[in-house]
């Protein structure tokens, strides 16, 4: 399974296509400052650990970008509590 996330900026959200299906994170941008406002799996792929490889995926393109984190989706908080790896990218 491929880990390769899409920043749609036109739709303002990262894409992550699996078995031809797209999972998303809606986000706004201020500032260097991304808050992550909600997550969507499609049913079919839920409980395989798609929509966490998501969330690190997008971190992981927020830290390359330089930018912070407001986690306002309450699964994307989750993650990144189970990732202390992460806790520098959130915006104080």
């Amino acid at each position: 399974m491929a880990r390769e996330i899409v920043d749609n900026v036109t739709r303002s959200r990262y894409e992550y296509a699996v078995e031809e299906k797209t999972s998303f994170i809606d986000y706004r941008r201020n500032s260097g400052v991304i808050t992550l406002s909600y997550a969507k799996v499609p049913p079919e792929l839920e409980g395989r650990g798609i929509g966490a490889r998501m969330v690190l995926a997008a971190l992981d393109d927020i830290r390359a970008r330089g930018e912070k984190v407001i986690p306002q989706c309450g699964f994307v908080a989750a993650v990144m509590r189970r990732h202390p790896e992460y806790q520098d990218l959130l915006a104080r």
